[in-house]
């Protein structure tokens, strides 16, 4: 499981829980974070020592939950230098997602530190000016701290590449405004997939929008044997691109044993609720509309939110926006965070009427493992100058097309002429024979037209014989 950098001593492992101690004091810096929902770095090692034995016993045999917990880190000279988890974003284990990366830079600086400050003394000792100390220690000492952060999150990245065999598609999701991280994401390959916008309805904003009565005769709850209608609605409702990369299946819809475990623990922990429905059309037997909505019961976090509407039935904003906001009414006043796409017009148009607040811009980005196989040039075989080297396989004159003929019974033809028939083609025929028949036939046609034809017996007969 241990791989090292062949220019540094850098290994790559598995997390371990004397790691999440050091990650703590370190003070690790956050570059990338699929999930915005993601607790801060604080409270996100708190969670990880707590679950840290279950989850990593769930890693030891098959299981649904095998993959719930997949960290790395990257240790050098015994000390941590970053560290990554990843996970499963569809059941087929097709396509996986970057949760979090921490590159943990304050070690590295402190040491560049205490070095430059030795450099400076002994360049001092040997008659330098400050000056030209400062000015020589930056130039050498500039560009390794934002290399390394590269080269760390870089080291991480293709550990998970080439250890997680499964996966065909990575996604990630990356501030807009963090430079670096787009830029080590584009350094390993990954390029943009879609712009997300994330909103927030304030709990005014929610009141107005309940009272109004949402006309939704066909609301329904959710249940595993309506997946096949949302996984329909969900495909499409998002770009062949976005589709692909992706890759759903009926049964990411589906509820599992373990997912309801799931959100029992949570019901019962994290004080959480899960409110689903969906829109039929009986015309057309399908599902336009669906929406999910995870609430907060204590009120100490924002109520979050799915919505899927079908593209040729946008009038359903309104409508779905003001059932949800009915149903958080019912719960502490929090706002309700809310998710839109670059393709979704439509959805950003309305929550801007309606004077939701933008609060964050991401760029999902999406990396795929197959290369691209080198395409031969259409010219490339003919400077290999193979008539030249074969000269024995040239030909010694012009070609001249010849008659030939399937080896089968032979038998007569119907003319009775003597040529051959072999059931596939007639044996000695020629432009030339043809032409006589043909004119032979045209000149018996006119000599004995209404006259008598001759039986072979030597008897005359009509023509109505």
């Amino acid at each position: 499981m241990t791989k090292a950098s062949p220019d540094s001593a850098l290994v790559i492992r598995s997390i371990n829980r004397r790691d999440l101690d050091n990650i703590r004091v370190a003070g690790a810096t956050e570059i990338a974070s699929h999930a915005t929902e993601a607790p801060e770095i604080a409270k996100y090692i708190q969670q990880l020592r707590r679950w840290y034995g279950p989850m990593k016993a769930l890693t030891l045999f098959p299981n649904p939950l095998q993959h719930v917990f997949s960290a790395f880190v990257a240790e050098a000279d015994n000390k941590l230098h970053g560290m990554i988890q990843v996970s499963p974003f569809n059941r087929t284990l097709s396509t996986w997602k970057i949760d979090r990366m921490l590159v943990n830079l304050a070690q590295k600086s402190a040491k560049k530190g205490k070095k430059k400050e030795q450099k400076a003394e002994g360049q001092k000792a040997e008659g330098q000016t400050e000056s030209q100390t400062q000015s020589q220690t930056e130039s050498k000492e500039g560009v390794p701290s934002v290399h390394l952060g590269i080269d760390v999150g870089s080291r991480l990245l293709r550990h998970c590449f080439e250890h997680i065999r499964e996966a065909q598609y990575w996604i990630s999701e990356t501030d807009v405004n963090d430079t670096f991280g787009l830029s080590l994401y584009r350094h390993n390959g990954f390029q943009p997939l879609a712009r997300a916008t994330y909103w927030s309805i304030q709990p005014e904003q929610l009141e107005t929008l309940s009272e109004h009565d949402p006309d939704l005769p066909n609301l329904l709850p959710v249940s595993n044997a309506d997946a096949q209608l949302i996984y329909q609605l969900e495909t499409v409702s998002i770009p062949p691109l976005v589709r692909q990369v992706l890759d759903y299946q009926i049964q990411d819809f589906r509820t599992t044993f373990t997912g309801k475990l799931k959100r029992r623990v949570g019901r019962f922990i994290n004080r959480e609720e899960n409110i689903s429905a969906y829109v039929f059309e009986p015309q057309r037997k399908t599902a336009i509309g669906f929406f999910q909505i995870k609430i907060c019961r204590d009120g100490s976090a924002a109520h979050s939110a799915k919505l899927t509407v079908h593209p040729a039935y946008t009038w359903l904003y309104p409508e779905l926006l003001a059932q949800m906001a009915g149903v958080v009414q019912k719960f502490p006043n929090q706002p309700m965070h809310l998710m839109s796409l670059d393709y979704q017009t439509e959805r950003e148009e309305y929550l801007k009427q309606i004077g939701a607040l933008e609060i964050e811009h991401t760029l999902m980005m999406s990396r795929s493992v197959w290369h691209k196989v080198r395409e031969s040039k259409v010219g490339a075989l003919e400077g290999l100058k193979l008539p030249g080297g074969l000269a024995g396989l040239q030909p010694t004159g012009t070609p001249l097309p010849g008659r030939f003929s399937w080896d089968g019974p032979a038998l007569d033809t119907p003319a009775g002429d003597g040529l051959t028939w072999d059931g596939l083609a007639w044996d000695r025929f020629s432009l030339e024979n043809m032409t006589k028949l043909s004119l032979e036939s045209r000149s018996g046609e006119g000599g004995t037209q209404g006259k008598g034809v001759e039986k072979e017996d030597g008897s005359d007969r009509t023509p109505f014989d």
